[in-house]
């Protein structure tokens, strides 16, 4: 049997969701903020994508017989010539100027489009794609920096190709942020030196870029414990002149490099900042407001671990998929007792069947509710941005769904990966393909940038309640207009009743915990987990059922592909309508029938 390059892109459902669903040709593409591409070109920028990223990325994956070179003394890694190679072409192919504003050089893209396109980078490549954080940083620092510090880093750091990375994690303080002990001393007007530990810093040295930018999170003397006393500096790899040239090794070197599950072609770095010399960094718009210019950072990176999940699954599932339909394994059930029955690809077996229908209808749901929150970031933006009254509803959903959209697909891909491997039965554990390291690369995404539970005490604590539920009411209040206007007609009637039945299970579990929140605040870490879930299988169900909507009004006059994909799209929401969302009255039960139990144990009974 044959073996293809391991990276298998869904373009054509990516395309659907920009285009079909979102209709970003009309809502957001060449509008102001935005750069001025259209759909033509649009889409013939994903097609070279798609092409650079199973071409020139993908290569880069495997991480069989590869390892990175880390250097002690120095403090220096260095990185196998594959992923060198790669890191060149995603800026060779001007892969980095997508999400860029036309003022930074870039094309400006809308993030629905860049996080469309995003799919295609880190699901081909997911050990390389956070090694471009530098890119996404330049635009923090534009935004957040003095016009001293822009005029600094931002045009060499975009020209040179410079790396970046995010610092916050201290070896005793990794999920409590605010316990975080590194010290900040001030030198002189904006410059700080900066005193500490940092661990888990992904990518925090490589030897492919000739400085690096970290935006480091520590506190000043003197200033208040918690998260609020933090403040964040850039700090240099290499100091760098007023002109933008390089000056000496700065203070701030790689003591470690982690070994790890997986991603282990991707830096996992312990920093040490000002042991060997002073580590001096600048203070980030000279305000110390660190946590909050921080989640800049932190909001970025939570997104793209979500749509690093999907995209994960995405492959996984069409390589699940291209293997059962060559795989030729036993007669068909019905032959079973019939000896001299011919044998069938194993997609013929009900239980194949259903394995990758249900990888199929995630794969989407789960792309649909990543590009659905980045419909909601075009908005904003769109309406004047983060601060502008007219955009507050839309940023408020779009900050309500990023615990979804991380805390879920982290933790229901690296479940789902396990069926993709079953799919190949005992040839999925081999490493002669690659859902074993699939599986090795995802398990991280429920970790790093906030653990599952941590989102969803985020979704019910931050989001929910802050509000008084107004949010979470507001995107229910978009399921149910879609009910409303039965959407798909009588053909997708059965499945809006299951979509209505969910959505009342749904509020009946978020009313159960608020009336449980009057026994004990324990009921929250019991169930928040079951309430994150539900949430974000009710919104999937939604985007499926509207998506079959779309394609129910198509498949009529579809001929050929098509015909075949929107038929497909059909039958995702039929079979997780009626597969998945039952399972939401079992989260509502669990929520009313939520015990004490487990706190009044004691620790000796475990």
């Amino acid at each position: 049997m044959s073996h293809a390059p391991h990276y298998k892109h869904n373009l054509r459902d990516i395309e659907f969701n920009l285009f079909e669903a979102l209709d970003i040709a009309k809502t957001s593409l060449g509008k102001k903020p935005f750069g001025d591409l259209d759909e033509a070109t649009a889409r013939q920028t994903l097609a070279t994508m798609a092409t650079v990223a199973s071409e020139q990325l993908g290569p880069s994956f495997s991480d069989a017989g590869l390892s990175l070179e880390f250097d002690p003394k120095t403090g220096t890694v260095k990185l196998p010539p594959a992923m060198k190679k790669a890191f060149d072409a995603y800026f060779d192919n001007g892969l980095n100027l997508l999400d860029l504003p036309a003022h930074l050089g870039g094309l400006g893209a809308p993030p629905t489009f860049a996080w469309g396109a995003f799919e295609l980078v880190v699901g081909s490549a997911p050990s390389l794609a956070f090694y471009f954080l530098g890119n996404v940083l330049s635009r923090i620092i534009d935004a957040l920096a003095t016009d001293a510090q822009k005029k600094r880093f931002v045009k060499p750091m975009l020209e040179r190709r410079w790396g970046g990375t995010m610092v916050l994690t201290e070896p005793d303080a990794g999920s409590d942020v605010g316990a975080a002990r590194a010290k900040a001393k001030h030198v002189e007007g904006d410059v700080w030196e900066i005193e500490g530990v940092k661990r888990f810093i992904t990518n925090g040295d490589f030897d492919a870029v000739e400085n690096i930018l970290h935006l480091v999170l520590a506190r000043p003397e003197g200033a208040k414990p918690g998260t609020k006393g933090l403040s964040m500096f850039i700090v240099p790899k290499f100091h760098v002149n007023e002109d933008g040239s390089l000056g000496e090794r700065n203070g701030v070197y790689c003591t470690n490099v982690e070994k790890k599950l997986g991603l282990s072609l991707s830096a996992t770095c312990e920093m040490t900042f000002g042991d060997k010399h002073p580590a001096r960094g600048y203070l980030v718009g000279e305000v110390h407001d660190g946590i909050r210019q921080m989640f800049h950072v932190i909001e970025h990176a939570r997104m793209a671990i979500g749509q690093k999940s999907a995209a994960t699954l995405s492959t996984a599932y069409l390589n699940a998929l291209a293997y059962a339909k060559e795989r030729k394994q036993g007669s068909d059930l019905k032959e079973a007792s019939n000896k001299a029955a011919p044998k069938v690809t194993v997609i013929k077996h009900p239980d194949v069947r259903r394995m990758l229908m249900l990888q199929k209808s995630f794969a989407e749901g789960m792309r649909a509710l990543v590009l659905f929150g980045a419909s909601l970031q075009d908005e904003v933006a769109l309406k004047g941005g983060h601060t502008a009254e007219a955009a507050a509803e839309a940023n408020a959903m779009n900050d309500l769904l990023l615990p979804l959209i991380k805390g879920y697909n982290s933790e229901k891909v690296y479940e789902l990966l396990a069926m993709s491997l079953q799919t190949f039965g005992g040839s999925g554990y081999l490493k002669d393909y690659p859902i074993e390291q699939y599986i090795r690369d995802q398990k991280i995404d429920s970790l790093y940038e906030g653990t599952t539970h941590i989102q969803a005490l985020d979704l019910i604590f931050r989001k929910v309640a802050r509000d008084g539920g107004a949010t979470l009411q507001a995107l229910l209040g978009r399921v149910k207009a879609t009910l409303e206007a039965a959407e798909g007609g009588d053909s997708l009637k059965t499945e809006r009743a299951a979509l209505s039945k969910a959505v009342g299970e749904l509020e009946a579990a978020w009313g159960a915990l608020l009336e449980k929140l009057g026994e004990s605040l324990y009921h929250v870490g019991l169930q928040g987990n079951r309430l994150l879930f539900a949430t974000a299988e009710v919104v999937i169900g939604w985007l499926l059922v509207r998506h079959a909507a779309i394609a129910e009004g198509k498949r009529a006059k579809a001929t050929g592909p098509d015909a075949s994909f929107y038929e497909g799209k059909v039958a995702s929401a039929r079979f997780y309508a009626h597969e998945v969302l039952p399972q939401v009255a079992l989260a509502a039960q669990a929520v009313q029938n939520s015990s004490l139990m487990l706190m009044e144990l004691p620790d000796e009974a475990f």
